[in-house]
């Protein structure tokens, strides 16, 4: 376990996770990879793609949020690899394979983000939920593992759904930059 990712266990263990009675999911920014702590997950975690503007808290920046969060809701459990969401709805399109350059589409899962920290990332002006903030799949797998996102985190299609049967509403997810 890196020297970042055990003072993230230990942030999380100071807000009162507890591994015994779930996961907890974090991302670091440094490294563009989300990890899950508790049983099973892969100990290499999952690369990801963060906003390619950086990491803050202010609405309409375009900027991934830092701080403690939780998902708030669990979206497109049935959807199909590639399915495309509009406004978290199914849009009835599927992209399974890169999308056209500027096209940036959520895809096959969605976990929504709210943040837990008043005055960081909740309260009025950098509220995560409010910003629409979300774990996602992406056609745009070439890009993981560097900053590439609109705000958002976002994975390949197949490991978002393998995280989404691993994770629950209410578990929490720490983003470092």
């Amino acid at each position: 376990m890196s020297p970042q990712l055990k003072q993230a266990t230990a942030h999380l263990h100071a807000f009162g996770w507890d591994p015994q009675v779930g996961p907890a999911l974090v991302v670091l920014g440094t490294e563009q990879r989300l990890y899950g702590l508790g049983d099973g997950f892969p100990p290499d975690g999952w690369p990801v793609s963060t906003s390619i503007k950086g990491f803050g808290n202010l609405a309409d920046s375009g900027l991934t949020p830092t701080g403690l969060h939780r998902i708030c809701a669990c979206i497109g459990a049935d959807a199909p690899l590639g399915q495309v969401f509009k406004s978290r709805e199914p849009t009835g399109d599927i992209i399974t394979d890169a999308a056209p350059p500027g096209l940036d589409c959520i895809t096959t899962r969605i976990l929504w983000l709210e943040g837990l920290e008043e005055g960081i990332n909740r309260g009025p002006g950098i509220d995560s939920r409010e910003r629409y903030i979300y774990i996602h799949g992406t056609p745009h797998a070439h890009r993981l593992g560097q900053p590439a996102s609109a705000g958002c985190i976002r994975m390949a299609n197949h490991d978002i759904i393998d995280l989404f049967h691993r994770v629950a509403i209410h578990t929490p997810v720490l983003i470092l930059p």
